[in-house]
Formats: structure tokens, C-alpha cells, sequence
């Protein structure tokens, strides 16, 4: 006698992958997103530039420097090949920033750099020189122009004094007016602070 009854059809596995995707998911994000910060420079450098929001990388000259000024000078070169040395910037307020299109610390804070240099530009006792230590200068070029950044771009023609530049990047060197550096910082910083600006107004006044 046949059984009426429906036989219960057998359910299907459930997807353990997708199991393990629920249950880890947000293992596999932190995953995802550090293997990201590795191969993405772009990925890096907006992660550092939040950071930089915080307010905890804002650069600040806290003191002057004891160095003398002439061990300070080095020639540099503009993107027309002309060369300068910083001695002839004497009676001039130098920024100087060591970076490089591939770092991500240099494009994290690339952005305040331009800023700085837009709020100055037009002021005779200041000098903007941002050194580029891309192996080819037209990598470096390349993302001044995709950024749409103004600022210009110089490459050193020589040794420069381990006092200035010892390899690290990013490097921003401040020198006052008479050539001795008052501020030297290695790593990635915020120089578009209200304090920074501030600081730099001062230097330029300083006689």
C-alpha cells in the first residue's frame, strides 16, 4: 500500500563559505583593508592624511637652531635645469620639503604644503623649494599635474649636508632669513595650522 505521506526532501547544505564570511566578516575587512594599504599608495596616504585632521601632526618651531649657516647650502635645480644654491636665498624666510610621488606620508601632507604655498606665494621674503627624489623627475611631475598642485619643483644638483637631508622621506627643513635651520622634520606633518601660518608670518617679519 503506497504511503500517502510527502517524503521530506533532504535541504540543501548551507554555503559554508558563506557562513564563514558572516561570522568573520569583519576579520576579512581589517584583512582587506591592510592588504589594500600596502599596495596602494593612495589608499595610505588618505589614511594619513585623517590622521592629520586630528590635529596631532600639526608642525610647530618650538626654538631656534645653533647651526651655522653655512653648513646648511646646497645647489638645487628647477625643471628648466637653471641652478641655484640657498646661499643666494640669504634675507629670505625657506621652506624645503624632501618627497618623492611614490611615498605615501609625502602625499599625505602634499595638500598643506600647497595650501601654505598658496597663502604665500606672492610674498618676496619666503621661498618655496620642494625637492623631488623620484629616480625619474617626470614621475613627480606627473602627480603635481593629476593633484592640480601650483607649487614649483626642484631637484638637488649635488650632495646635500646630512644636516638638511639624511635619506628620509618626507624631510621639511625651515631656514630663517640668515640661513639656520628653525625647524627640521622627518616624517609627514600638517603645515597649514593656524599656528604654523602663524609662525612662518613671524619668521618672515623677524628682521
Amino acid at each position: 500500500m503506497l504511503n500517502n505521506k510527502e517524503v521530506p526532501t533532504k535541504k540543501p547544505p548551507a554555503n559554508k563559505l558563506w557562513q564563514y564570511i558572516r561570522k568573520n566578516g569583519f576579520t576579512i575587512l581589517m584583512v582587506v583593508f591592510v592588504g589594500v594599504m600596502f599596495v596602494s599608495p593612495d589608499a595610505k596616504s588618505f589614511v594619513l592624511r585623517q590622521l592629520m585632521a586630528t590635529g596631532l601632526f600639526n608642525a610647530s618651531m618650538d626654538g631656534k637652531s645653533a647651526d651655522t649657516s653655512s653648513a646648511n647650502d646646497f645647489d638645487f635645480k628647477d625643471e628648466k635645469g637653471n641652478v641655484q644654491s640657498t646661499a643666494s636665498l640669504r634675507g629670505k624666510v625657506v621652506f624645503i620639503n624632501f618627497w618623492a610621488s611614490w611615498c605615501p606620508p609625502c602625499r599625505a601632507e602634499f595638500p598643506s604644503i600647497e595650501t601654505l604655498y598658496t597663502q604665500f606665494k606672492d610674498n618676496p621674503d619666503i621661498f618655496f623649494l620642494t625637492i623631488n627624489e623620484d629616480n625619474d623627475p617626470a614621475m613627480g611631475k606627473a602627480y603635481l599635474d593629476k593633484e592640480k598642485f601650483s607649487i614649483p619643483m626642484y631637484q638637488s644638483n649635488g650632495n646635500v649636508p646630512a644636516e638638511v637631508f639624511s635619506g628620509s622621506l618626507p624631510t621639511t627643513i625651515v631656514l630663517d632669513k640668515n640661513g639656520k635651520i628653525r625647524l627640521h622634520h622627518t616624517g609627514f606633518a600638517n603645515y597649514a595650522s593656524a599656528k604654523f601660518v602663524k609662525q612662518i608670518e613671524e619668521l618672515i617679519n623677524e628682521q
